[in-house]
């Protein structure tokens, strides 16, 4: 759209941009425009600043304001640094001063459209990463972490994820990045629980050359690289309090030192924390820092165990199922009620991640297109792994051997019942901790 009341000029760029191949459509003045818009729905307008009635900034602000996916490129015979400012803030992609260069218009307008593509791309793919990283679910307490997710996200709070091991929690980690203002900006992950001691320091804040012997080169480390984004710090319980104390100071000033560097360094990070274990009983203990414990925890979101939403399990299994057609490029297969059913009453030890992890076996390994209840292996399947452990034990000759394999299976199912929680099985069983730490 060619937006000027001068109409040589409407005239003289229509014929040149209808050769171009552009389908163009002219207004004679602001109000004309803004009304063409919605019916003629451009993808560009060439905008001319100073016209009678509504100039081209109230113009570009209205403009902006209903249809904000238009590019906009102001074109001006009195064109001042003041004017280029403020149209660019009003969200112009550029400015042209007359008299027109028809070859400066069709290198700006191409760029313009080429900027409104990717524009687009990137909604779509950052569209596509939210769908990915979304939790799947409808029970009331993923409905609940949800709407927690939603009011966390935009904010810029940070927030410590609690939750049993395979519950998903770096998932909403991401979810809530994805949500966030620092979307367009990277998520780092670092594995307190998988990094040495001495190696988190140097992940964490990098390394200048020379710092030791094996220092070759400089090294950004992962709070560096996060600025402006966000830093995920997975199973924080299991850092050491040395580590703590030196997170802790740079983590409030947003300040620090690279391993073997004296030059001060500062970032804007936004950190979420995640961790298995209860932070407030490790305070206890004197394993964790209590004042890093509260500068981590200003939002806190507990992620549900499998087992307090059982009901999400037809939805997550599907979700799992579709993921590995698109992984291994295999045949789409379904489960049938029956065997959703067996799953639906497993206690989920390992959560969402042990589903994960079955459903992709079941995928690969069953050749049919449902999935039923007799492919569902013990112990999943109790009805399947008490014929089993029944035909195992009546194949014994001796007693005591039978009793052997009998208290093996024994408590193994009920260490599996009761979440591998030692102390809750041995209470569960009526026998001491020791003697089932000795068994097992």
């Amino acid at each position: 759209m060619i937006i000027d009341d001068e109409p040589s000029i409407r005239q003289s760029l229509s014929g040149l941009l209808s050769d171009e191949g552009f389908e163009v459509t002219t207004a004679s003045n602001g109000y004309e425009a803004l009304k063409a818009i919605d019916s003629e729905s451009p993808d560009l307008a060439l905008l001319d600043i100073w016209m009678p009635g509504i100039d081209g900034l109230e113009t570009l602000k209205e403009i902006k304001k209903s249809s904000p996916f238009i590019q906009v490129i102001i074109i001006t015979g009195h064109g001042t640094i003041e004017t280029a400012v403020k149209a660019t803030k009003l969200g112009a992609y550029d400015l042209i001063e007359k008299p027109l260069s028809i070859d400066k218009i069709l290198v700006t307008i191409h760029n313009a459209l080429n900027f409104r593509r990717l524009e687009e791309q990137n909604k779509y793919l950052r569209k596509k990463m939210i769908e990915k990283n979304s939790i799947s679910g409808n029970s009331p307490p993923v409905v609940a972490l949800k709407k927690q997710i939603a009011v966390a996200a935009p904010t810029d709070t940070w927030i410590l994820i609690t939750g049993e091991n395979g519950t998903g929690k770096e998932l909403v980690a991401r979810t809530i990045h994805q949500l966030s203002s620092r979307a367009d900006q990277p998520i780092i992950n670092l594995n307190c629980a998988a990094s040495p001691d001495e190696l988190i320091e140097m992940k964490l804040f990098g390394q200048e050359k020379g710092a030791f012997t094996e220092a070759t080169t400089r090294k950004i480390g992962k709070f560096e690289l996060a600025s402006r984004g966000t830093l995920f710090l997975d199973e924080i319980g299991d850092m050491s309090l040395k580590t703590q104390a030196k997170i802790l100071r740079a983590f409030q000033e947003q300040k620090f030192q690279r391993v073997g560097g004296d030059r001060i360094i500062s970032v804007d990070v936004r950190v979420i924390a995640a961790s298995n274990k209860d932070l407030k009983k490790e305070i206890e203990k004197g394993s964790f820092r209590e004042d890093l414990y509260y500068r981590l925890n200003v939002l806190p979101i507990e992620v549900p165990p499998l087992r307090h939403r059982i009901e999400d399990i037809p939805i997550l299994v599907e979700t799992f199922l579709d993921e590995c057609v698109e992984k291994h490029h295999s045949k789409r297969k379904k489960m049938t009620r029956d065997a959703l059913k067996i799953l639906a009453g497993y206690s989920w030890p390992g959560n969402v991640r042990e589903l994960k992890n079955l459903v992709g076996r079941l995928a690969i390994m069953v050749e049919k297109d449902f999935i039923d209840d007799s492919d569902i292996p013990a112990p999943y399947n109790p009805g399947k792994g008490m014929k089993s452990v029944e035909a195992k034990l009546f194949s014994i000759d001796h007693l005591e051997e039978a009793k052997k394999a009998f208290e093996k299976e024994f408590i193994q199912r009920k260490l599996s019942e009761n979440n591998n929680d030692m102390d809750k099985t041995a209470g569960a069983i009526g026998a001491e901790r020791s003697y089932l730490q000795k068994k097992i």
